[in-house]
């Protein structure tokens, strides 16, 4: 109840309703990353959104984040199965950063009765990844950096480490499409009977936030953090020029015809910073998370 003085110093009550609930927020961390470095992001959820319930899944932390992704997705997904019961009807939102993202694409084609309504993809390579990255300072010279589509796409690097999984090589498509067992498979790029399914359980989703930008120096090409992509000219093809916006093979021309798919573009944020940024949050991340 909330009490104000009116004439005379008589009390008037005025009657206010119940606490607004807000739906409880999944957080999961990228490659070379955990738990504990999102307490930023965390903090300002519940500044936001006080009494939410947030939960920053610390699974896979640092150098295990390296590990094959279709594990990490099944128990990503059994940590997150709890929370999305307890949220019933009301579903549940997630903020997916850095890897995080295409993990939860995983999850999210995957688990037939998801009740995630809005899908905040931060800073992710959605598309895939092309470029120098210091993930793979410890186990390739950077004289052969151009030559790791060699060491991703043959059967050490594919079955063993998570970012050869997402390794897309826009001069060596016919092979990345042969070899994946990852990205062109969730991309329905390449045949797989789990098709339709996941591309209908993906779809079940309400809202597809993807947030990237410029600068972030990671992420390459930086569009990949909106479903755009390299030609093999290394040109830029925007997502929806896409084969698989187009073609609509697991979801996302039918997201954009309802209105579900979100684009936010940030300038001058470089990738570690994506996730204690104020201006992010505020802009970017808050508005879905109602």
């Amino acid at each position: 109840m909330l009490h104000v003085m009116g004439p005379c110093n008589d009390q008037i009550v005025i009657p206010q309703g119940p606490p607004m609930q807000y739906k409880p927020v999944v957080i999961i961390h990228g490659i070379l990353d955990n738990a504990a470095t999102l307490q930023d992001l965390k903090d300002m959820v519940l500044k936001a959104h006080p009494g939410t319930n947030v939960t920053a899944i610390d699974l896979y932390p640092d150098d295990l984040s390296l590990k094959p992704l279709w594990p990490q997705v099944h128990d990503f997904a059994e940590a997150m199965k709890p929370i999305m019961r307890d949220a019933g009807e009301g579903g549940i939102n997630i903020i997916c950063y850095s890897q995080g993202g295409v993990i939860c694409r995983g999850m999210l084609a995957t688990l037939p009765d998801h009740n995630v309504k809005n899908f905040i993809a931060l800073s992710s390579p959605l598309m895939g990844q092309f470029g120098d990255t210091s993930t793979f300072n410890k186990f390739i010279p950077p004289m052969f950096r151009e030559e790791v589509y060699r060491f991703c796409y043959g059967e050490i690097g594919m079955d063993t480490f998570s970012i050869c999984q997402y390794w897309n090589d826009p001069y060596e498509q016919d092979l990345y499409k042969k070899a994946s067992i990852f990205l062109a498979v969730l991309n329905n790029q390449t045949y797989s009977a789990n098709s339709t399914a996941w591309k209908n359980n993906f779809l079940r989703i309400e809202n597809l936030v993807m947030i990237g930008g410029p600068d972030d120096g990671v992420i390459t090409p930086w569009q990949s953090s909106h479903f755009g992509f390299y030609d093999a000219n290394l040109t830029v093809v925007e997502m929806e020029q896409q084969e698989v916006y187009k073609e609509d093979y697991f979801g996302l021309g039918t997201l954009d015809k309802r209105n579900s798919l979100h684009k936010c573009i940030m300038s001058g944020v470089i990738h570690t910073h994506w996730h204690s940024n104020q201006t992010v949050f505020d802009n970017c991340i808050e508005p879905w998370l109602k």
